[in-house]
């Protein structure tokens, strides 16, 4: 199949938390006046993004993928796409949370796990995050105090500013706080255990389900040293390299940059400005809230202009 770079029409989702921000300022569109989530770059069955230029508009992603797996890299084995890429708009703070890793989530889930980094794009003035757990506490400490529902005293929290970048590896506790719009690369799941969400209330009155249990089994605690390690695990640390772990590498390049996509597929987001993406004799244009898929094999594409993007590829 042609090799172009593919412009993805991302798939929305609602939550109770979200806001407005991401059809104000990001030209997203949503059936529903909370728009939460944008999936740009998901290949899942609960979310599909469909491409919207060239000979391929109108198919979906995974149509695409299905007839040219090596769009992905030679080595795909075409099973499960590697990457959810999304924008988050926390208009209020999310649930207290981790994800599993991959072993655990094979065994109790049938599922990958969740490694993620989120790029802030706009914080509030107060807004903050939850990061892991207080210095000193333990896996037993944090135990009792889901048990005794004393979770807040333990939560280590820090104040955000747009332009910063958190490695938020698998049994990490976290927290997005309200006022923070972010970009997020992950591995491909969406498996969340739920340890605490202020007893908030859904629109039907219920509170939202915890996994307690499954938790504790997850949650790892770790010092600033050993998530560094982790979230360079493939060695890279040249200054606009936000991460490259065993999942994913990422990178705020600055423009004007040539991005290449020789052995596996590059995700190429906009996160500000506006530009252009050039790659041979064409031009696609390039502007707040695009997402470009680069398939496997397209020539090299230079990205330009007064923006500022985000690129993401799989390392697996």
């Amino acid at each position: 199949m042609e090799r172009y770079p593919l412009y993805l029409v991302p798939v929305s989702k609602e939550n109770l938390w979200g806001g407005h921000r991401l059809k104000d300022a990001y030209g997203k569109t949503a059936p529903f006046e909370k728009l939460a989530e944008s999936w740009e770059l998901t290949v899942r069955p609960d979310g599909m993004c469909r491409i919207g230029n060239g000979a391929y508009s109108g198919m979906t992603l995974g149509e695409y993928l299905a007839s040219s797996p090596d769009a992905v890299s030679p080595r795909w084995d075409g099973d499960r796409f590697p990457l959810l890429i999304k924008y988050i708009d926390a208009r209020d703070r999310l649930s207290v949370q981790v994800h599993p890793d991959d072993g655990y989530a094979r065994v109790h889930e049938g599922d990958a796990g969740k490694t993620e980094l989120w790029h802030i794009l706009e914080a509030g003035p107060e807004a903050s995050l939850v990061y892991g757990l207080r210095a000193g506490t333990t896996v037993g400490a944090f135990a009792d105090a889901v048990q005794g529902k004393r979770i807040t005293e333990l939560l280590h929290t820090i104040p955000v500013r747009a332009g910063e970048t958190y490695f938020i590896p698998a049994g990490q506790l976290h927290a997005i706080g309200a006022g923070i719009l972010l970009a997020e690369i992950q591995e491909n799941s969406n498996i969340t255990y739920r340890v605490y969400d202020y007893d908030r209330r859904q629109a039907d009155g219920t509170l939202r389900a915890l996994h307690t249990k499954k938790a504790l089994d997850v949650v790892r605690i770790r010092t600033e040293e050993e998530i560094d390690e982790l979230r360079f695990a493939h060695g890279a640390r040249a200054p606009h390299v936000l991460a490259d772990c065993a999942a994913f590498r990422a990178e705020r390049p600055p423009l004007p940059c040539v991005i290449r996509q020789e052995e596996r597929f590059n995700a190429l987001l906009c996160v500000s400005g506006h530009g252009v993406l050039r790659c041979g004799d064409t031009v696609y244009p390039m502007r707040q809230g695009d997402t470009y898929f680069l398939p496997c094999g397209c020539p090299p594409c230079i990205a330009e202009g007064d923006a500022a993007v985000l690129t993401a590829q799989s390392n697996l």
